[in-house]
């Protein structure tokens, strides 16, 4: 008998309150029934996003939210600032130049942070860039943005947007939306909301209902006014994946009893004996700068390959992590720590690794690596 370990960075494992809650018989989603529970979620999740503001809901991946950030806010010929340092900083930049947007790339080695004053120096340069768009955490590479650092330079700038990817960061960390002035903050459900793939998130500050007003891009699906009026009435504007719905009423009622300090320290706690293992073991990290809570990225020694590493760990050991994307494929593995996963996943996770590594000709002390996680979670 194997037991299996869902240690991606997305899908995270599903809590199976929440699987039962999800398998109950479905509901018609134009019924009171459903309204009365779409209308806790819409205030649920403004304890979540921490703002007063409209947080839309699509059935979609988080991606959907994103190419809805792009086409609802800004008009073809818009100039953009892209933070590119992973892959999903690159996709912001797809999502705009398919629609017309120009950008303005600010490259940024994987595995390092974007520096606030380059953000700094391009707006001042040009006045009439209309959104900075970038990641709170970087999932391809492990890294996690200073948020509150660029959204405070933007926050001077009355014509233009900051627009962040919380997608591997909300649920995990501090990303209050109204404090910092995020004024488009997108999400999705399979990462710390502990649900299946499918719904997207999409807070929208007044500032960027003002640019919806004026925004000229093609939108039929992913059209934030249209949806912002429905569910002002506790509806979708379009048939809504219903089950994962009552699925995220229970996550959010989860979220709430526990309390947002005590889930971020939660995640914090946890990657921090997670990187303190791996070094402790004779791994190196992949992140060293600024390390997301929400994932550890692992450099695969140089003489094994990556790939083989994955496979093993899923096909012996029943553990499920996530390999490198782009240049970094077979160079690193990334083990996620967010959403519904506990110290006990991540001693398991650790121990296949040192047993993997072993295996293929990389020797480590994977007990001592143990060791240090304990020490440090139960610090």
């Amino acid at each position: 008998m194997k037991k299996t370990y869902l240690m991606t960075p997305g899908p995270t494992p599903v809590p199976p309150d929440v699987s039962l809650a999800m398998a109950a018989p479905i509901i018609h989603h134009r019924s009171t029934e459903y309204s009365e529970i779409f209308e806790e979620v819409r205030k649920d999740l403004k304890y979540l996003f921490q703002t007063e503001n409209d947080v839309l809901i699509f059935t979609s991946s988080g991606t959907g939210a994103m190419e809805g950030a792009v086409t609802n806010m800004l008009s073809r010929g818009d100039k953009a600032i892209i933070i590119r340092g992973g892959k999903f900083g690159e996709r912001w930049g797809e999502i705009c130049e398919s629609y017309g947007v120009n950008i303005i790339p600010i490259d940024v080695p994987w595995g390092k942070a974007v520096k606030p004053e380059e953000v700094a120096s391009c707006l001042e340069a040009d006045r009439e860039i209309k959104a900075v768009f970038m990641q709170a955490s970087e999932t391809s590479t492990g890294v996690m943005y200073p948020t509150r650092e660029i959204a405070d330079i933007v926050k001077k700038y009355e014509n233009t947007l900051m627009i962040v990817d919380a997608i591997t960061g909300l649920g995990v960390f501090n990303l209050p939306a109204d404090t910092w002035n995020l004024d488009v903050v997108v999400a999705g459900s399979q990462k710390a909301l502990m649900l299946p793939p499918g719904l997207s998130f999409a807070s929208i500050s007044e500032k960027a209902w003002k640019f919806a007003e004026t925004s000229n891009l093609p939108k039929y699906y992913f059209d934030f006014k249209k949806e912002r009026e429905s569910q002002k009435k506790n509806q979708n504007a379009y048939t809504p994946a219903v089950s994962l719905i009552i699925g995220l009423y229970s996550v959010l009622k989860t979220i709430k009893k526990e309390g947002l300090k005590n889930l971020f320290n939660r995640h914090i706690n946890l990657a921090e004996a997670t990187r303190a293992a791996i070094c402790d073991m004779g791994l190196e990290l992949f992140s060293v700068d600024s390390p997301t809570p929400s994932l550890t990225a692992v450099k695969i020694p140089s003489d094994v390959d990556g790939a083989r590493v994955v496979k093993i760990l899923r096909e012996k050991y029943g553990i499920r992590v996530a390999g490198g994307q782009g240049d970094l494929k077979g160079k690193i593995i990334r083990i996620a720590h967010m959403g519904f996963i506990d110290e006990f996943d991540i001693i398991s996770t650790i121990f296949a690794l040192g047993k993997t590594l072993s295996e293929v000709g990389f020797k480590l002390d994977t007990n001592k690596g143990i060791s240090k996680f304990m020490e440090v979670y139960n610090d």
